[in-house]
């Protein structure tokens, strides 16, 4: 190991002990999302073997690439839809994960991640399901929640183009290990991570950080806190309230700002 190895090693250890409740916020289960390879209890599973505090199960909704059948009765699509996140709860009980309840929404291949919502929620707010950009924010406001856009600058198939929304959102997906952890394939781009904090900065964004996984193969991504939260909610108003993280992809820490932290 060179010096400057040692020097990283060191200071991540100093940074994990500073920071060590460690969770993933972007995480997709087979039972939700059609382009998932592994159940809710086998991600809890992988997620508590290297050392997650909890995960968020953020399943792609009616408008993205769902795994449920979008012909089914509203509440009975919300349940099948959040399957795969009861499945990764029972498991996190079973071994110590927390386990929190999120969705990923899509707009013609835009995406936004959403926090600090429920099942209830969901089956009482038919009205998201046609909800616009601007009508989901609200609604999401509405109920407590926090919108954040994910991977804003990603190049892929199923994005026509990109779309910024920074009235609209909360934060940024401003370090998505998909796009620069080396173990990534399919989207492995790290400067869609640059304009994404370059984006953030400009019109005073919040930043989070999550891996995108599909697979128990992990990343490592994620946000680190100095205190264990409790819930969704909690997750919300922490960050909204502007308390203190680091983010990484399971490589590299940054700090709040998207600065690598060296």
């Amino acid at each position: 190991m060179t010096k400057k190895e040692e020097t990283e090693k060191s200071m991540h250890e100093m940074l994990r002990k500073e920071y060590p409740y460690l969770y993933e916020t972007h995480l997709h289960t087979s039972q939700g999302s059609a382009c998932a390879h592994n159940t809710g209890a086998q991600m809890a599973r992988a997620c508590k073997e290297h050392g997650y505090t909890g995960i968020f199960v953020t399943e792609h909704n009616w408008s993205g690439n769902t795994a449920v059948d979008r012909n089914l009765p509203w509440e009975e699509w919300v349940d099948q839809f959040l399957a795969g996140y009861e499945g990764a709860k029972a498991e996190g009980e079973k071994i110590g994960l927390d386990v929190f309840c999120g969705y990923e929404s899509g707009y013609q291949g835009t995406e936004f991640l959403i926090y600090g919502v429920d099942r209830e929620w969901l089956k009482r707010t038919r009205e998201i399901e046609e909800a616009t950009v601007e009508e989901q924010y609200a609604l999401v406001h509405k109920a407590g929640g926090m919108v954040i856009h994910a991977h804003p600058f990603r190049k892929a198939p199923y994005i026509p183009k990109t779309r910024l929304y920074p009235a609209h959102v909360d934060g940024v997906e401003a370090v998505n290990a998909a796009h620069s952890n080396p173990k990534s394939i399919e989207h492995y781009h790290p400067d869609y991570d640059e304009k994404a904090v370059a984006y953030a900065e400009e019109h005073g964004l919040l930043m989070t950080a999550g891996s995108d996984i599909h697979v128990a193969d992990l990343f490592g991504g994620g946000m680190a806190f100095k205190r264990k939260l409790c819930s969704g909610k909690d997750y919300v108003q922490a960050v909204l309230g502007g308390e203190d993280y680091v983010m990484t992809d399971g490589v590299d820490w940054y700090d709040k700002q998207g600065r690598r932290i060296e």
